[in-house]
């Protein structure tokens, strides 16, 4: 095997490992970190949607669990790892124009 040979294996198999980051890992950090500042900003108030597609209102935040109320006096605790995303507080509605 020639040594323009084995360069050029080199040189493949570093574009191979640059494709794997740039295509697989590096998308899934930014993902991570997202999610981090999401669990970051949960505090009671905060209304927020779960894994499973729940929108709940935060109640109370013990540790790794938050507390949602689901519906009115229906409160259940959820891992907060299970929130992944905050739902920004609604507009008030623009008046209707004639």
């Amino acid at each position: 095997m020639g040594s323009g040979q084995a360069l050029q294996q080199v040189a493949f198999f570093a574009l191979l490992v640059l494709g794997l980051y740039v295509l697989a890992i590096r998308p899934q950090r930014a993902r991570a970190r997202a999610l981090a500042e999401v669990r970051a900003g949960i505090a009671v108030g905060s209304r927020v949607i779960t894994t499973a597609g729940i929108r709940a209102t935060v109640t109370a935040v013990e540790g790794d669990d938050v507390l949602l109320e689901i519906a009115p006096g229906v409160v259940v605790r959820f891992v907060a790892a299970a929130v992944v995303r905050l739902v920004p507080d609604e507009l008030p509605d623009a008046p209707d124009e004639p």
